[in-house]
C-alpha cells in the first residue's frame, strides 16, 4: 500500500474535480465528520466540482444533496442523480428510462425474496424503502453476514441476472450495465458539459471498499482511506495510494493534499 504522502506534487496540483464514494469514505459511522464536511467546504471554495458515487439509495441521499457543498450525489450505483437547483430545490435524473425501471423493479423485488428465502439469516438494508432501481441486503451495518454467506447472496443475484457488487455495509444487486463509472461518466457530462475519459488525469477517486475497485482501476489518481485494509485481498484493483486516516478523517488527508499543492503551484 503506497502512502498518499508519496503521491507527487505536480500531480496533485493539477486536479480539477473529486468522485468519491460514501459510506465509511466520507462518512465515519453512518455521519459526516466535522473534518470531512470542512473538507467538502474548501474544495468547493476552491472551484473544484466534487460528485459522490454511491451504493445508498436515492431516497437516502436526497437530504445529502441538498445539504452537503456537492456538486451532485450519484446513487445506486450510477443510476439516479441528486443535486441542488439553483432555486434550493432538488433535483433528479435517471440513467434508465420510466418504463425500463418499472420492469426492473419487479424482477428486483423477486430476486430480493428468493435471497431472504433460501437463506433465512439474511436481511434487507434498512434503507431498502428508498431504493428505485436496486436491491441491497445488509452485511455490515446493522447486521452481520461471513464471507460465505456474502458470496452466496452475490451468487443468488447473479444467477438472476443481476449485477452484483460488495460495500463496506451491502451487497447491491441491479439490473443494467451501468456502475459506478458509468455514473461518473454520466454526472460530469450531464452537469458539466464535459468527458470524463478527456480529463481522467485531472481527477482523483477516493473509496473503501470492493465496489470501488473498478474506479480504483481506471483512475491513475485513486486513494482509498485507511480501512481499505480490511478488503485489500479481495480487491480486483487496487488504490494507487492510501491515506493514513481512516473513513473522514482520510478524506479529508486527500482534500488537504490537493488543495495545498494547487495553493503552492500559483
Amino acid at each position: 500500500m503506497t502512502p498518499l504522502s508519496l503521491w507527487p506534487a505536480a500531480a496533485r496540483a493539477g486536479i480539477h474535480g473529486v468522485l468519491t464514494d460514501i459510506d465509511d469514505t466520507l462518512t465515519t459511522d453512518g455521519a459526516i465528520t466535522p473534518d470531512a464536511l470542512g473538507a467538502l467546504q474548501r474544495l468547493r471554495a476552491a472551484g473544484l466540482p466534487v460528485f459522490a458515487i454511491t451504493g445508498r439509495p436515492a431516497g437516502w441521499s436526497e437530504a445529502f444533496a441538498l445539504a452537503w457543498p456537492v456538486d451532485a450525489i450519484v446513487a445506486e450505483n450510477g443510476a439516479v442523480a441528486l443535486w441542488r437547483g439553483a432555486d434550493g430545490s432538488l433535483q433528479r435524473d435517471y440513467l434508465q428510462d420510466a418504463p425500463t425501471r418499472t420492469a426492473n423493479f419487479t424482477r428486483l423485488q423477486a430476486a430480493a425474496q428468493r435471497v431472504l428465502t433460501e437463506l433465512p439469516q439474511t436481511r434487507l438494508a434498512t434503507d431498502s424503502p428508498g431504493r428505485e432501481t436496486d436491491i441491497a441486503i445488509d452485511h455490515s451495518e446493522f447486521a452481520h453476514l461471513d464471507e460465505a454467506d456474502i458470496a452466496r447472496v452475490v451468487q443468488l443475484m447473479k444467477a438472476d441476472g443481476l449485477n452484483a457488487t460488495v460495500s463496506s455495509i451491502h451487497i447491491n444487486g441491479w439490473i443494467g450495465d451501468h456502475d459506478k463509472l458509468a455514473g461518473a461518466r454520466w454526472i460530469v457530462r450531464s452537469r458539466l458539459g464535459r468527458k470524463l475519459d478527456d480529463e481522467i488525469d485531472r481527477w482523483v477517486y477516493v473509496g473503501d471498499s470492493t465496489n470501488d475497485a473498478t474506479m480504483f482501476g481506471h483512475f491513475p489518481h485513486s486513494v482509498g482511506v485507511a480501512n481499505i485494509e480490511r478488503f485489500w485481498q479481495a480487491l480486483a484493483h487496487h488504490p494507487r495510494y492510501v491515506a493514513q486516516g481512516e473513513r473522514g478523517a482520510g478524506f479529508t488527508e486527500v482534500a488537504d493534499a490537493v488543495l495545498s499543492a494547487r495553493a503552492a503551484a500559483r
